[in-house]
């Protein structure tokens, strides 16, 4: 394998340390040889990454399409469950047997790098390089994301400044500004102070950029065109009579177009065993819709006879976000599904605490089971039969591997232990093998969850109470008239994206295990027109995330030769 001609440092060691020791492969000549992309088609940012032409994404477009795996997890924990790691261990396996692959992942948001989450350049020798550059800044992406809905924002409040055309109601602008940061003291704040020439004053906020439309857009979107299109329908505020206004309205979607054009091409990397990954777009599945962009995927899916991509946090939020959302927009269709779990979290959701993680206790990881088994239910009723996957630890015990193997076996699922954390490739062949068998069957018809022409309420319940087990779904004054209102301007048919906090089936994030026969509680509903769907936030959910009480941000800086470290 490729990865025993480096000198890697031992499993173990820090991400970081492995992924600075890993010796890369010029792109160019990579995409090439992996995938036949000739130099010409490729935008080099430096020597080990590159951005694919949409010239060259247009010419692929009557090629036949490989296949999709989805990767997706159990409810997460702090234990953690290793999803992404897992995508790449998948996909650096998959090549070993002869078959063409790539991974498809979200780009990293600054937020939790700095915060509390890390980063999700993968882990181990199961890691997507440049590391470093990947969860910091990486190509530009969101920062242009970011600069693309300032523009919306001042441009809005320029309107109004200079007389107001379109009877724009300041108690009525939706539009919030973002920035790639955890920053609790901007969630609301008052903008226009100083004086007649500084503004309107009026109340506003901050949103964290992977929450943003634009964000949702930037993923959904399939080319320029519908990049520019959904960019003008995005509802930012209503006039004095209560009409919608537009981003077309206030002029600007040509020149936000303009923003993304470049971002908007897919970034290629590699991984630590030179396997090619597209890492393009990141919303969250907490607060959005937790998938890499279409335009990734669908390309992708051109280019390799077998794509990998992952959703984010569990399948509860991720999974059913990618089906019911990014599939039922884009036609997509997974050919096998990849449930990741961990012994530790298994443990976490048993009720063991983070530090007691080490010691064998077979109770708990037969209490916390219960997890694993609600989400293999879940992904059934979708019309998958998937794989659990055990990211293994050197801790896990044969006793405690065999409780989750009892579980699978009662849910008639294939259960595999993949040990690519410490041995890359090599150490996910039995999952890359399972995962071709899967391959080999007939591909499954996929059940989503609700109908289009499903109310939204009718939406969120059968979402709350077929695969969160909710008893009942209690809906705010307010978020129920924005329902109605939002029905009675044309846009009941679009799917629902819920906002909730990603640790339980519940609101509350304390309820561990398999929770059921809660009360699910929508707070606050946002149409977001461009993107085409409704989001629902439930619960205490923050769409700007605030930092821990020690952020990571404590423990990264340069040390005496230049060199990031901290960096998780």
């Amino acid at each position: 394998m490729i990865m025993k001609t480096q000198n890697l440092p031992a499993p173990g060691a820090p991400d970081i340390d492995i992924a600075r020791a890993a010796i890369m492969e010029p792109i160019l000549p990579l995409a090439e040889k992996k995938l036949g992309i000739p130099a010409e088609a490729l935008v080099p940012y430096g020597h080990f990454k590159a951005k694919l032409s949409l010239d060259y994404i247009e010419s692929t477009k009557d090629r036949p399409d490989g296949k999709l795996v989805l990767v997706t997890a159990v409810t997460p924990t702090p234990a953690g469950e290793g999803k992404t790691t897992t995508s790449v261990g998948i996909n650096d396996a998959l090549n070993s047997i002869g078959l063409n692959s790539m991974v498809c992942l979200r780009e990293p948001s600054l937020g939790p790098c700095f915060g509390m989450k890390g980063g999700a350049a993968g882990g181990g020798r199961a890691q997507v390089l440049p590391m470093e550059d990947i969860n910091l800044h990486f190509n530009g992406d969101f920062h242009a994301i970011t600069s693309a809905h300032s523009l919306i924002s001042a441009m809005l409040d320029n309107h109004m400044q200079w007389g107001n055309k379109l009877d724009i109601d300041p108690r009525r602008i939706t539009w919030r500004r973002v920035v790639d940061m955890n920053d609790r003291a901007l969630r609301n704040i008052v903008v226009g102070l100083g004086g007649p020439t500084q503004g309107i004053v009026r109340e506003g906020g901050f949103d964290i950029t992977v929450a943003s439309e634009i964000m949702a857009i930037f993923c959904l979107a399939v080319d320029l065109s519908d990049l520019q299109k959904r960019i003008g329908d995005i509802i930012v505020a209503k006039t004095r009579s209560k009409k919608n206004v537009t981003v077309r309205d206030l002029g600007c979607d040509g020149a936000v177009t303009v923003l993304l054009k470049d971002a908007f091409q897919p970034n290629l990397v590699q991984s630590i065993e030179h396997n090619l990954a597209f890492i393009h777009g990141g919303p969250f599945a907490n607060i959005a819709h937790g998938c890499n962009s279409v335009i990734a995927t669908k390309t992708a899916l051109k280019l390799a006879d077998v794509v990998v991509t992952e959703a984010g946090f569990g399948a509860d939020l991720g999974a059913e976000k990618f089906l019911d959302i990014k599939c039922r927009q884009s036609g997509l269709r997974p050919d096998a599904v990849v449930l990741v779990c961990t012994i530790r979290a298994m443990k976490m959701q048993g009720g063991v605490s983070k530090n007691d993680l080490g010691p064998s206790n077979t109770e708990a990881v037969r209490a916390g089971c219960v997890n694993v088994e609600r989400h293999i239910q879940n992904l059934k009723k979708f019309g998958f039969n998937p794989i659990v996957s055990i990211n293994h630890f050197i801790h896990d015990t044969e006793e405690e591997i065999a409780i989750v193997k009892e579980f699978c076996d009662a849910e008639n699922v294939t259960m595999v232990i993949a040990k690519h954390w410490a041995e890359g490739g090599d150490g996910a062949i039995d999952l890359a093998n399972a995962v071709k068998a899967e391959l080999d069957n007939e591909k499954a018809e996929v059940n989503l969850i609700y109908k289009d022409d499903d109310s939204l309420i009718s939406k969120v319940e059968k979402v709350a109470t077929e695969i969160y087990r909710a008893k009942s779904v209690t809906i705010s004054a307010a978020a129920r008239s924005s329902f109605k209102q939002i029905e009675k301007m044309g846009f009941g048919h679009l799917p629902i994206c819920i906002a909730k906090t990603q640790s339980s089936f519940s609101t509350d994030p304390k309820q561990l295990g398999a929770t059921s026969d809660h009360v699910i509680e929508v707070r606050e509903v946002t149409l977001n027109a461009g993107a085409g769907f409704v989001v629902a936030i439930c619960g205490t959910i923050m769409r700007m995330p605030g930092l821990p009480r020690h952020p990571a941000a404590l423990d990264i800086g340069l040390d005496m030769n230049g060199n990031i470290v901290g960096l998780a």
